[in-house]
């Protein structure tokens, strides 16, 4: 496999580099791209050549170790990344209702604090 990423990091990346990469053929990108069309949307530059971002390159990467790696069908390839997917949104609520809450306690502990003042001036 060819290094362009992470060292080289773009904007965005062609579909032979992609292939090239994972050293795999586009027509095999394009049919996945179709597959998980929910998860790959790539641009298109002014000749409509396809321009996939570092998000589609990551869904590519996952697929490709998923299928080809660790032997997936696709309909497991598409389940496993969907749970993964859901456990990160959990995690991310999570942390931003743990981040809300820790607001909340530190401008009750500033009022708790302006309450002790007065009582003890």
């Amino acid at each position: 496999m060819k290094s362009i990423y992470p060292g080289q990091k773009k904007h965005f990346y062609k579909i032979g580099e992609i292939a090239e990469y994972l050293n795999v053929k586009t027509s095999l990108l394009r049919f996945w791209e179709k597959e998980f069309s929910a998860l790959i949307k790539p641009a298109r530059n002014k000749k409509g050549d396809r321009m996939y971002s570092h998000n589609d390159f990551d869904t590519f990467k996952k697929i490709h170790l998923l299928v080809k790696v660790e032997s997936f069908t696709l309909k497991g390839a598409k389940k496993k990344i969907h749970d993964e997917k859901k456990i990160y949104n959990e995690k991310d609520e999570a942390i931003n209702s743990l981040i809300k809450l820790k607001e909340f306690l530190t401008e009750i502990k500033k009022l708790l604090l302006l309450i002790g003042y007065f009582l003890f001036w």
